[in-house]
């Protein structure tokens, strides 16, 4: 029973961490076209990915004018779903393919 409540968490928060991908490519297609800054949609994006892109941004700074940034959050992001993935693989082989 417990197996089944930690895959389904690790589920949920693969599908969150999918989402946020989702959120910070429309906030880099949003910044291309230059949209009026005090619209909500445009401040949602803002004020949900602006947490995780600052420290970003530390690492790897503008180069030119073009933030980097976004591409290690989402390489980052990847390594966490694989992660999730290779628990979930493990969790579920094992309790199954090797039962006490």
């Amino acid at each position: 029973m417990l197996d089944v409540f930690i895959g389904s968490l690790l589920q949920v928060i693969d599908l969150l961490l999918t989402l946020y991908i989702w959120v910070i490519i429309a906030r880099c297609i949003i910044s291309w076209i230059m949209p009026y800054p005090f619209h909500p949609a445009v401040r949602f994006l803002y004020r949900i990915t602006e947490p995780v892109l600052a420290p970003a941004r530390k690492i790897i700074p503008p180069i030119y004018g073009l933030d980097l940034s976004p591409i290690l959050v989402i390489f980052a992001i990847y390594f966490i779903k694989n992660m999730i993935h290779y628990f979930l693989i493990k969790l579920f082989i094992y309790k199954y393919a090797f039962p006490l």
